[in-house]
Order: C-alpha cells, then sequence, then structure tokens
C-alpha cells in the first residue's frame, strides 16, 4: 500500500470527485481543501481532510461516501447549485457557444419516483442495495433517503421477491417505481421462469400488495393500474420503462417546454415521446404529432390520450429517430419540434432539424455534453439558441437536465 500524501483540491469534476492539483480525482474532497491521500490508480482514496472546506457540510445519509449513487452530499447548498450550473457552462463553451445558463432548477422534492435496486447472494442470503461508485460491490441498503417514502421498503420488497427466483444467486436487478396505485415492480436478470415460479411470484405480489410485476417488462401480474399523473392526466407506462426520476422534476420540465413555445402553435412534433409526459401536456393547447421507438410506451401514450377529456387531437407514430430520423422536409410540417432524446444525444435529427424550416425547437437534454454537440449543429443551421435552463431532478449527483430553446431568427420573441 502507498503511502499517504497531502495534496489541494482545485476544483470539482464533473462527476463530483475533487480534482487535485495534479489531476487526480480525489472523491469525497472538496475544492480549497488539503486533504491526505493514497494513490490508488486513476483514482485517489481520501485518507483525511486535514484542512476542509467551509462549505463542507455532514451528509444526511448513512451510506453516503460506501454506495455510488451519490457523489456530493457533503457541499452546501450554494456551490453545490453553482456546480450543478458549471456543467451546462462548461459544455456550452467546449461546443463553441456563447451563452449563461439560467438559474438551477430545484427538482428533487419529494424525493426520486423510481429505484433500481440490486439483489445479491452475500453469505447465503438474498441482500438488496445498490453498487459502491464504479464497482461491482453490493452496498446492502435499509432504504434510500433521497426517495419518496413509498419507496423505503422498497429493498425488503426485492428481498423477498428475489426467493422464488433463487434468492440472488444469479444477479438480479429490481426496478421499483411508486405509483398512484401502489407499487410496479419490473425485474430483470433471471429469464424465463417455470409456471411454478410465477405462481409463487403472483402470490407474493399479493403479500406485498404491489400494484403490478413484470418480469424482463412481461407482465406476471396486475392487480391495480400503476397509473401516474402527467399534466394532471394519468397515464400507464409500460413495466421498466423510462420515467422522468421526480414528478416535481417532469412537472417543472413540462412547464418550461410549454413556456418556451412562442404563441399557440397549431401543430407540434413530440420526438423521443416515450409514454406521452409531454405530449399530454402539449395536447391542451395543440395538435401533437409523437413519435417513439418503443412500441409498448407509444401504446401506453395512445392509450393515456384516448382517454382523457380536453385535448386537441394526438397522433402517434412508431419509428426509430436514430437510424430514421425525422427529415428536414417532415419537420417543415410543424410549427414547433419538441425533442427529448436519450444520453446519446440525437445528432443526426439534429442535423435534419438545422436544415428545417420549423420555426421553433425545444430541446430537452439528460446530457449537456451532447446537448451542446446537437445545439451547435442546430445554431450552424441558423438556429438562435435564446435559452439554456438547467433542471436538478438527479440530486447529488453528476447528471443535470436541460431545456433549449431554439427559434429561427424571425421568430425570436420581441422584448
Amino acid at each position: 500500500m502507498s503511502e499517504a500524501v497531502t495534496v489541494t483540491i482545485r476544483h470539482l469534476g464533473a462527476r463530483g470527485d475533487g480534482i487535485a492539483e495534479d489531476g487526480t480525482p480525489v472523491p469525497g474532497a472538496l475544492p480549497g481543501e488539503q486533504v491526505a491521500i493514497r494513490r490508488a490508480g486513476p483514482r485517489a482514496e481520501l485518507v483525511a481532510v486535514e484542512a476542509p472546506s467551509p462549505d463542507r457540510i455532514a451528509p444526511f445519509c448513512p451510506y453516503f461516501g460506501r454506495c455510488g449513487g451519490c457523489a456530493v452530499q457533503h457541499l452546501a447548498p450554494v456551490p453545490y447549485a453553482g456546480w450543478k450550473r458549471g456543467l451546462v457552462t462548461g459544455a456550452l463553451s467546449q461546443a463553441g457557444l456563447d451563452l449563461e445558463p439560467e438559474p438551477l432548477r430545484d427538482a428533487a422534492a419529494p424525493g426520486r419516483r423510481r429505484i433500481t435496486l440490486h439483489v445479491r447472494a452475500v453469505e447465503g442470503r438474498a441482500e438488496a442495495g445498490l453498487m459502491a461508485a464504479r464497482s461491482h460491490a453490493l452496498v446492502a441498503i435499509d432504504h434510500c433517503p433521497i426517495t419518496v417514502p413509498a419507496l423505503h421498503g422498497a429493498p425488503e420488497v426485492a428481498r423477498r421477491l428475489s426467493a422464488p427466483l433463487g434468492h440472488g444467486r444469479k444477479p438480479l436487478d429490481v426496478a421499483v417505481t411508486a405509483t398512484l396505485a401502489g407499487l410496479d415492480v419490473d425485474i430483470r436478470g433471471h429469464g424465463p421462469v417455470s409456471e411454478g415460479v410465477r405462481a409463487a411470484l403472483v402470490r407474493l405480489a399479493e403479500e406485498l400488495d404491489l400494484a403490478r410485476l413484470a418480469l424482463h417488462g412481461d407482465t406476471v401480474v396486475e392487480r391495480r393500474q400503476p397509473a401516474i399523473l402527467s399534466a394532471g392526466l394519468p397515464r400507464v407506462p409500460p413495466p421498466g420503462s423510462f420515467l422522468q426520476a421526480t414528478q416535481t422534476g417532469e412537472a417543472i420540465l413540462s412547464d418550461l417546454v410549454l413556456d418556451a413555445l412562442e404563441g399557440r402553435p397549431k401543430r407540434v412534433a413530440d420526438l423521443f415521446a416515450g409514454s406521452g409526459p409531454f405530449t399530454l401536456a402539449l395536447a391542451r393547447r395543440s395538435e401533437v404529432h409523437a413519435v417513439e421507438g418503443e412500441a409498448a410506451a407509444l401504446a401506453s401514450l395512445d392509450r393515456a390520450a384516448r382517454a382523457a377529456t380536453g385535448l386537441r387531437r394526438v397522433s402517434v407514430e412508431r419509428r426509430d429517430l436514430f437510424r430514421r430520423p425525422l427529415l428536414a422536409h417532415e419537420a417543415d410540417a410543424y410549427d414547433a419540434v419538441v425533442l427529448d432524446p436519450p444520453r446519446a444525444g440525437a445528432q443526426a435529427l439534429a442535423a435534419q432539424l438545422a436544415q428545417s424550416r420549423v420555426p421553433q425547437v425545444i430541446m430537452v437534454s439528460c446530457d449537456p455534453g451532447t446537448f451542446a454537440r446537437d445545439a451547435a449543429a442546430l445554431v450552424a443551421g441558423g438556429y438562435a439558441l435564446e435559452r439554456v435552463t438547467p433542471v436538478d431532478q438527479f440530486a447529488y449527483s453528476g447528471h443535470v437536465e436541460l431545456v433549449g430553446v431554439f427559434r429561427r431568427p424571425a421568430m425570436r420573441r420581441r422584448r
């Protein structure tokens, strides 16, 4: 084992590690601190904080520092918000975009409404928890404090559900979502099961009072429809499907999208629409064409739109927007385009939109780097990037959501 050395931390990295003067990442260290470290490969182990920062606070989670979910619970709120906003500022600058983001919008409360727990056999018994940072080591937990109270019993639910599946001898990933009807659970990692195992899972779902239980997205039993609210309307996402991390986050993102739209556009395209969080909000004002590659998500969106009242016309199209991006002439049929791509961004789609004449484009993103890359393509195509608003629904992690507003110069808002 190497000897401890003292270093000074210069800044906070994109993942929440303190970055020493020689560039070494030090998990748990803060800017301005003098810390004792042991070098261990590309990252260092924090041994002691010799001169703490005035911005250091006590983390509230008993698993902080072991679990890999949160990186910066030890940083005070004001510098924390500055760091999160700075992730967006840096990405825009690297892409050659000269724009200061809006202040960070806090979307963490009342907590995350979904958690994916890992179940593993440890010393002959099933344990449920989260992974250590950049590791396959399991950190067993009683509950995760940054989730909504309805999810505090999720680790015990995951442990009990693992019993018919081998008590974690085969690694399981258990996604648990809090819904209006109770917990919605999707188990992945086991593969096909016998009818006897399915029957045992059905009995457990009854004992645990689950709304729905699925294996690899295939519903085992649905005791109640696991609905959530979007724009005040109920929708039932497919098992294990994408969901904005917090209810507040979804509401803030939807409000930012709606507020950005100039006037009352007649026709809007919602691309990477998922199961419809933005589609339902947009359809209160405009006709919406929702495009999504996953059939189950699109079917969920279609059912929700058909069951709702007071909406404008909603049409749906299944389409892989990575392989078949909306072409420029297709985009020209709309008064606005909204897109919410996954972390990889939408490079091919952005290139087509840059050639289009659609007056306004609103991009929601969960990755500042790919957002900035795609934004630069739109700007090169003649769009003006008017506003970027960072939204923090992945509290204490290096992830940040953002909403960017693009307009053709003739459509820019008059102030």
